[in-house]
Protein backbone atom coordinates (compact mmCIF):
# COMPACT_ATOMS: atom_id res chain seq x y z
CA UNK A 1 0.00 0.00 0.00
CA UNK A 2 1.01 2.93 -0.93
CA UNK A 3 2.46 5.91 1.78
CA UNK A 4 1.36 9.49 2.34
CA UNK A 5 5.09 10.63 1.30
CA UNK A 6 4.34 8.38 -2.27
CA UNK A 7 1.68 10.53 -2.49
CA UNK A 8 3.28 13.52 -1.97
CA UNK A 9 6.17 12.48 -4.32
CA UNK A 10 3.21 12.00 -6.94
CA UNK A 11 1.71 15.47 -6.41
CA UNK A 12 4.67 16.65 -6.73
CA UNK A 13 6.40 14.97 -9.88
CA UNK A 14 2.50 15.97 -11.86
CA UNK A 15 2.60 19.56 -11.02
CA UNK A 16 6.47 20.20 -11.81
CA UNK A 17 5.67 18.43 -15.29
CA UNK A 18 2.55 20.05 -15.61
CA UNK A 19 3.23 23.76 -14.49
CA UNK A 20 6.23 23.47 -17.36
CA UNK A 21 3.19 22.91 -20.06
CA UNK A 22 1.02 26.04 -21.44
CA UNK A 23 -2.29 26.48 -19.61
CA UNK A 24 -4.26 26.28 -22.41
CA UNK A 25 -2.60 23.13 -23.88
CA UNK A 26 -3.84 21.56 -20.16
CA UNK A 27 -7.76 23.00 -21.18
CA UNK A 28 -7.72 21.46 -24.55
CA UNK A 29 -7.00 17.95 -23.50
CA UNK A 30 -8.93 17.93 -20.43
CA UNK A 31 -12.01 18.52 -21.43
CA UNK A 32 -12.27 20.67 -18.46
CA UNK A 33 -14.01 24.87 -18.23
CA UNK A 34 -11.78 26.97 -17.50
CA UNK A 35 -13.93 29.61 -15.35
CA UNK A 36 -11.56 32.07 -14.76
CA UNK A 37 -7.75 33.03 -15.54
CA UNK A 38 -5.15 29.85 -15.34
CA UNK A 39 -8.33 28.33 -13.36
CA UNK A 40 -9.88 25.05 -13.83
CA UNK A 41 -12.76 23.84 -12.88
CA UNK A 42 -13.34 20.30 -12.30
CA UNK A 43 -16.87 18.75 -11.22
CA UNK A 44 -15.28 15.16 -9.58
CA UNK A 45 -17.96 12.80 -7.87
CA UNK A 46 -20.75 15.14 -6.93
CA UNK A 47 -17.91 18.11 -5.79
CA UNK A 48 -16.94 20.77 -7.54
CA UNK A 49 -12.97 21.73 -7.14
CA UNK A 50 -11.24 24.83 -8.46
CA UNK A 51 -7.17 24.29 -9.60
CA UNK A 52 -4.90 27.13 -10.36
CA UNK A 53 -1.92 27.12 -12.97
CA UNK A 54 0.40 26.60 -12.15
CA UNK A 55 0.55 25.75 -8.82
CA UNK A 56 -1.99 23.58 -9.21
CA UNK A 57 -3.66 24.25 -5.91
CA UNK A 58 -6.65 22.34 -4.82
CA UNK A 59 -9.88 24.47 -3.45
CA UNK A 60 -13.79 22.89 -2.70
CA UNK A 61 -15.45 24.86 -4.50
CA UNK A 62 -18.81 23.05 -3.04
CA UNK A 63 -18.41 25.51 -0.13
CA UNK A 64 -17.94 23.10 3.00
CA UNK A 65 -14.40 23.86 3.84
CA UNK A 66 -13.81 19.58 3.34
CA UNK A 67 -10.21 18.56 2.76
CA UNK A 68 -9.79 17.10 -0.57
CA UNK A 69 -7.63 14.00 0.11
CA UNK A 70 -4.31 13.58 -1.60
CA UNK A 71 -5.15 10.91 -3.44
CA UNK A 72 -7.93 12.51 -5.17
CA UNK A 73 -5.88 15.28 -6.39
CA UNK A 74 -2.96 12.79 -7.77
CA UNK A 75 -4.90 10.99 -9.69
CA UNK A 76 -6.82 14.56 -11.35
CA UNK A 77 -2.96 15.44 -11.77
CA UNK A 78 -1.89 12.43 -13.37
CA UNK A 79 -4.95 12.85 -15.61
CA UNK A 80 -4.37 16.62 -16.62
CA UNK A 81 -0.93 14.72 -18.02
CA UNK A 82 -2.58 12.70 -20.21
CA UNK A 83 -4.61 12.61 -23.61
CA UNK A 84 -2.73 12.90 -26.15
CA UNK A 85 -4.80 10.46 -28.86
CA UNK A 86 -8.15 10.58 -29.96
CA UNK A 87 -11.38 9.84 -27.78
CA UNK A 88 -13.25 6.72 -28.75
CA UNK A 89 -15.80 5.11 -27.87
CA UNK A 90 -15.62 1.16 -27.21
CA UNK A 91 -15.25 0.07 -23.75
CA UNK A 92 -13.12 -2.52 -22.24
CA UNK A 93 -12.57 -4.30 -19.03
CA UNK A 94 -9.65 -3.70 -16.79
CA UNK A 95 -7.30 -6.93 -17.72
CA UNK A 96 -7.50 -5.25 -21.40
CA UNK A 97 -5.97 -2.50 -20.16
CA UNK A 98 -1.85 -2.68 -20.86
CA UNK A 99 0.22 -3.71 -17.90
CA UNK A 100 -3.11 -4.14 -15.93
CA UNK A 101 -2.40 -7.73 -14.97
CA UNK A 102 -0.34 -6.80 -11.54
CA UNK A 103 -2.93 -4.67 -10.30
CA UNK A 104 -5.96 -6.61 -10.98
CA UNK A 105 -6.29 -7.76 -7.56
CA UNK A 106 -6.01 -4.68 -6.08
CA UNK A 107 -8.80 -3.54 -8.54
CA UNK A 108 -10.93 -6.28 -7.65
CA UNK A 109 -10.39 -5.88 -3.80
CA UNK A 110 -10.92 -1.93 -4.16
CA UNK A 111 -13.99 -1.65 -6.60
CA UNK A 112 -15.59 -4.92 -7.79
CA UNK A 113 -15.37 -7.11 -4.23
CA UNK A 114 -17.18 -3.58 -2.92
CA UNK A 115 -19.78 -2.81 -5.09
CA UNK A 116 -20.99 -6.31 -5.25
CA UNK A 117 -21.00 -6.79 -1.52
CA UNK A 118 -23.16 -3.51 -0.60
CA UNK A 119 -25.67 -3.85 -4.01
CA UNK A 120 -25.41 -7.45 -5.33
CA UNK A 121 -28.33 -8.46 -3.94
CA UNK A 122 -30.98 -5.96 -4.76
CA UNK A 123 -29.42 -4.23 -7.86
CA UNK A 124 -32.38 -2.09 -7.41
CA UNK A 125 -30.55 0.29 -4.59
CA UNK A 126 -27.97 1.07 -7.07
CA UNK A 127 -30.02 3.56 -8.73
CA UNK A 128 -30.55 5.99 -6.09
CA UNK A 129 -26.64 6.84 -5.56
CA UNK A 130 -26.20 6.83 -9.32
CA UNK A 131 -28.43 9.35 -10.19
CA UNK A 132 -26.70 11.69 -7.45
CA UNK A 133 -23.38 11.15 -8.76
CA UNK A 134 -25.08 11.58 -12.77
CA UNK A 135 -24.51 8.40 -13.80
CA UNK A 136 -27.19 7.40 -16.95
CA UNK A 137 -28.22 4.32 -17.18
CA UNK A 138 -27.34 1.71 -19.74
CA UNK A 139 -28.90 -1.90 -20.88
CA UNK A 140 -26.72 -4.34 -19.30
CA UNK A 141 -27.01 -6.67 -16.48
CA UNK A 142 -29.42 -5.88 -13.90
CA UNK A 143 -28.62 -2.63 -13.21
CA UNK A 144 -25.90 -0.79 -15.64
CA UNK A 145 -24.45 2.80 -15.39
CA UNK A 146 -22.11 5.00 -16.64
CA UNK A 147 -20.39 7.79 -15.33
CA UNK A 148 -18.86 10.78 -16.10
CA UNK A 149 -16.49 11.41 -13.38
CA UNK A 150 -13.74 13.01 -16.06
CA UNK A 151 -14.62 13.68 -19.03
CA UNK A 152 -12.66 11.60 -21.50
CA UNK A 153 -12.10 8.67 -19.18
CA UNK A 154 -16.44 7.69 -18.44
CA UNK A 155 -16.71 4.26 -16.60
CA UNK A 156 -19.43 2.29 -16.94
CA UNK A 157 -20.61 -0.19 -14.00
CA UNK A 158 -22.36 -3.60 -14.80
CA UNK A 159 -24.42 -5.30 -11.67
CA UNK A 160 -26.36 -9.25 -12.04
CA UNK A 161 -28.52 -9.54 -8.88
CA UNK A 162 -27.61 -12.80 -6.59
CA UNK A 163 -29.90 -15.17 -5.25
CA UNK A 164 -30.31 -18.48 -3.24
CA UNK A 165 -29.10 -20.51 -6.31
CA UNK A 166 -26.34 -17.40 -8.22
CA UNK A 167 -23.54 -15.21 -6.30
CA UNK A 168 -24.05 -11.30 -7.47
CA UNK A 169 -21.02 -10.32 -10.40
CA UNK A 170 -19.95 -6.98 -11.79
CA UNK A 171 -18.20 -5.93 -14.11
CA UNK A 172 -16.02 -1.92 -14.51
CA UNK A 173 -15.51 -1.11 -18.05
CA UNK A 174 -13.35 1.50 -19.17
CA UNK A 175 -12.97 3.62 -22.51
CA UNK A 176 -10.59 2.05 -24.47
CA UNK A 177 -8.15 4.32 -24.42
CA UNK A 178 -8.04 5.31 -20.25
CA UNK A 179 -4.32 3.89 -20.71
CA UNK A 180 -3.41 7.21 -22.46
CA UNK A 181 -4.70 9.48 -19.20
CA UNK A 182 -4.25 6.72 -16.31
CA UNK A 183 -1.63 4.63 -15.64
CA UNK A 184 -3.10 0.52 -14.66
CA UNK A 185 -2.66 1.87 -10.97
CA UNK A 186 -4.55 4.91 -11.20
CA UNK A 187 -7.14 3.39 -13.02
CA UNK A 188 -7.62 0.56 -9.75
CA UNK A 189 -8.01 4.07 -7.67
CA UNK A 190 -10.33 5.42 -10.24
CA UNK A 191 -12.90 2.97 -9.93
CA UNK A 192 -12.10 2.45 -5.75
CA UNK A 193 -13.25 6.37 -5.53
CA UNK A 194 -16.16 5.83 -7.70
CA UNK A 195 -17.70 2.81 -6.19
CA UNK A 196 -16.99 3.68 -2.51
CA UNK A 197 -18.62 6.92 -3.31
CA UNK A 198 -21.73 5.18 -4.43
CA UNK A 199 -21.82 3.12 -1.08
CA UNK A 200 -21.59 6.02 0.99
CA UNK A 201 -24.62 7.98 -0.88
CA UNK A 202 -26.43 4.68 -0.20
CA UNK A 203 -26.10 4.24 3.61
CA UNK A 204 -26.79 8.55 3.66
CA UNK A 205 -30.18 8.03 1.71
CA UNK A 206 -31.40 4.91 3.55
Amino acid sequence: MARMDDYLNARKIAVDTLAAQPFEAIKGRSGLESPAENELRIPFLNRVYRVTYPEFRFEDATGDGAEIPVQEQVLILHYLTGGSTAVTEEFIAYREIEGAAFYFSSFVKRAVDPLKKVFGRNADSLGKPASILGGTPIKAGDAGFEFHVLPHIPVQLILWEGDEEFEPEANILFRENIADFLSPEDVAWYAGMLVYRLISLFYQHQ
